[in-house]
Protein backbone atom coordinates (compact mmCIF):
# COMPACT_ATOMS: atom_id res chain seq x y z
CA UNK A 1 0.00 0.00 0.00
CA UNK A 2 1.47 3.28 -0.88
CA UNK A 3 1.84 5.67 1.68
CA UNK A 4 -0.96 8.13 0.29
CA UNK A 5 -3.39 4.98 0.85
CA UNK A 6 -2.20 4.75 3.99
CA UNK A 7 -2.57 7.91 5.36
CA UNK A 8 -5.75 8.31 3.88
CA UNK A 9 -7.28 5.05 5.47
CA UNK A 10 -5.57 6.71 8.86
CA UNK A 11 -8.11 9.48 8.45
CA UNK A 12 -10.71 8.19 7.19
CA UNK A 13 -10.88 5.38 9.88
CA UNK A 14 -10.20 8.33 12.32
CA UNK A 15 -13.11 10.54 11.29
CA UNK A 16 -15.51 7.25 11.02
CA UNK A 17 -14.34 6.45 14.88
CA UNK A 18 -14.91 9.96 16.11
CA UNK A 19 -18.38 10.33 14.26
CA UNK A 20 -19.52 6.45 15.49
CA UNK A 21 -18.81 7.84 19.01
CA UNK A 22 -19.93 11.19 18.98
CA UNK A 23 -23.55 10.57 21.04
CA UNK A 24 -22.08 8.80 23.46
CA UNK A 25 -19.65 10.82 24.03
CA UNK A 26 -23.05 13.90 24.26
CA UNK A 27 -24.17 11.58 26.55
CA UNK A 28 -21.12 12.10 29.26
CA UNK A 29 -19.62 15.22 30.71
CA UNK A 30 -16.25 16.52 30.85
CA UNK A 31 -13.78 17.36 28.68
CA UNK A 32 -12.33 16.22 25.18
CA UNK A 33 -8.32 15.99 25.04
CA UNK A 34 -6.69 16.11 22.02
CA UNK A 35 -3.16 14.35 22.28
CA UNK A 36 -1.27 15.67 19.12
CA UNK A 37 -2.81 18.57 17.70
CA UNK A 38 -0.60 18.50 14.85
CA UNK A 39 -2.32 21.28 12.06
CA UNK A 40 -5.72 20.63 13.90
CA UNK A 41 -8.23 19.09 11.62
CA UNK A 42 -8.77 17.00 13.83
CA UNK A 43 -9.78 19.16 16.46
CA UNK A 44 -11.33 21.13 13.92
CA UNK A 45 -13.61 18.14 13.33
CA UNK A 46 -14.07 17.69 17.17
CA UNK A 47 -14.97 21.53 17.67
CA UNK A 48 -17.91 20.37 14.59
CA UNK A 49 -19.13 17.34 16.49
CA UNK A 50 -18.84 18.92 19.67
CA UNK A 51 -19.39 22.55 19.54
CA UNK A 52 -20.35 23.70 23.43
CA UNK A 53 -17.65 21.45 24.97
CA UNK A 54 -13.90 22.41 26.35
CA UNK A 55 -11.59 20.36 23.63
CA UNK A 56 -7.96 20.76 25.35
CA UNK A 57 -4.85 20.24 23.07
CA UNK A 58 -1.76 18.94 23.33
CA UNK A 59 1.45 18.93 21.06
CA UNK A 60 4.91 19.77 21.48
CA UNK A 61 4.96 23.16 19.24
CA UNK A 62 2.36 25.04 17.33
CA UNK A 63 2.01 23.73 13.78
CA UNK A 64 -1.77 24.01 13.42
CA UNK A 65 -3.15 26.23 10.39
CA UNK A 66 -5.11 29.69 12.08
CA UNK A 67 -8.58 28.79 11.86
CA UNK A 68 -7.99 25.31 13.54
CA UNK A 69 -5.97 26.91 16.14
CA UNK A 70 -7.83 26.25 19.59
CA UNK A 71 -8.34 28.88 22.55
CA UNK A 72 -4.73 29.78 23.91
CA UNK A 73 -5.92 28.57 27.06
CA UNK A 74 -6.81 25.01 25.83
CA UNK A 75 -3.80 24.39 24.18
CA UNK A 76 -0.93 22.69 26.57
CA UNK A 77 2.58 23.00 24.95
CA UNK A 78 5.85 20.78 25.79
CA UNK A 79 6.26 17.26 25.66
CA UNK A 80 2.71 15.24 25.83
CA UNK A 81 3.88 12.95 28.01
CA UNK A 82 5.20 14.87 30.59
CA UNK A 83 2.12 17.94 30.21
CA UNK A 84 -1.06 15.23 29.65
CA UNK A 85 0.20 13.81 33.34
CA UNK A 86 -1.12 16.75 34.56
CA UNK A 87 -4.29 15.97 33.41
CA UNK A 88 -4.55 12.63 34.83
CA UNK A 89 -7.75 12.71 36.80
CA UNK A 90 -9.87 15.11 34.76
CA UNK A 91 -12.88 13.34 33.90
CA UNK A 92 -12.54 13.37 30.08
CA UNK A 93 -15.29 11.88 28.20
CA UNK A 94 -13.13 11.65 25.11
CA UNK A 95 -9.30 11.50 24.88
CA UNK A 96 -7.95 11.11 21.13
CA UNK A 97 -4.22 10.32 20.09
CA UNK A 98 -2.84 10.53 17.09
CA UNK A 99 0.27 10.38 17.89
CA UNK A 100 1.84 7.49 16.50
CA UNK A 101 4.96 7.95 13.94
CA UNK A 102 5.09 4.81 11.76
CA UNK A 103 8.42 3.98 12.90
CA UNK A 104 8.15 0.40 15.30
CA UNK A 105 11.06 1.43 17.98
CA UNK A 106 9.81 4.94 18.69
CA UNK A 107 6.20 4.15 18.64
CA UNK A 108 7.41 1.44 21.33
CA UNK A 109 8.48 4.20 23.34
CA UNK A 110 5.64 5.98 23.43
CA UNK A 111 3.48 2.54 24.31
CA UNK A 112 5.65 2.90 27.51
CA UNK A 113 3.54 5.91 28.75
CA UNK A 114 0.26 6.58 26.65
CA UNK A 115 -2.00 3.62 27.84
CA UNK A 116 -1.57 4.52 31.36
CA UNK A 117 -1.71 8.61 30.43
CA UNK A 118 -5.19 7.88 28.32
CA UNK A 119 -6.82 5.75 31.26
CA UNK A 120 -5.79 8.11 33.87
CA UNK A 121 -7.67 10.82 32.15
CA UNK A 122 -10.90 9.49 31.58
CA UNK A 123 -13.84 9.16 33.32
CA UNK A 124 -15.14 5.72 34.25
CA UNK A 125 -17.03 4.89 31.12
CA UNK A 126 -15.57 7.65 28.55
CA UNK A 127 -13.78 6.97 25.27
CA UNK A 128 -10.29 6.68 24.52
CA UNK A 129 -10.00 6.95 20.66
CA UNK A 130 -6.34 5.80 19.37
CA UNK A 131 -4.01 5.16 16.34
CA UNK A 132 -2.02 2.94 18.52
CA UNK A 133 -3.40 0.06 20.53
CA UNK A 134 -3.67 0.93 24.48
CA UNK A 135 -2.86 -1.93 26.60
CA UNK A 136 -4.14 -1.45 29.92
CA UNK A 137 -6.39 -2.88 32.10
CA UNK A 138 -8.49 -0.43 32.90
CA UNK A 139 -9.52 0.01 29.27
CA UNK A 140 -12.15 -1.99 27.16
CA UNK A 141 -11.35 -2.73 23.46
CA UNK A 142 -14.79 -2.02 21.47
CA UNK A 143 -15.79 -3.39 17.89
CA UNK A 144 -14.57 -0.82 15.24
CA UNK A 145 -17.26 0.62 12.96
CA UNK A 146 -17.62 -1.67 9.53
CA UNK A 147 -15.48 0.78 7.76
CA UNK A 148 -12.41 0.74 10.22
CA UNK A 149 -9.92 -2.20 9.14
CA UNK A 150 -8.63 -4.14 12.26
CA UNK A 151 -5.63 -2.78 13.62
CA UNK A 152 -5.73 0.87 11.76
CA UNK A 153 -7.49 2.11 14.53
CA UNK A 154 -8.63 1.82 18.26
CA UNK A 155 -11.80 2.27 20.09
CA UNK A 156 -11.54 1.79 23.95
CA UNK A 157 -13.81 2.77 27.05
CA UNK A 158 -12.48 3.38 30.76
CA UNK A 159 -13.94 0.70 33.37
Amino acid sequence: MSRLDSFIRRLSAQRDILNTVANEVKMLGGPVLELGLGNGRTFDHLRELFPDRRIITFDRTVNAYGPSMPPADDLVLGEIRDTAKTFIGSNASLAHADIGTGYEDKDAITLTWLPEIMAGVLASGGLAVSGLPLDHPDLEALPLPSTVKDGRYFIYRRK
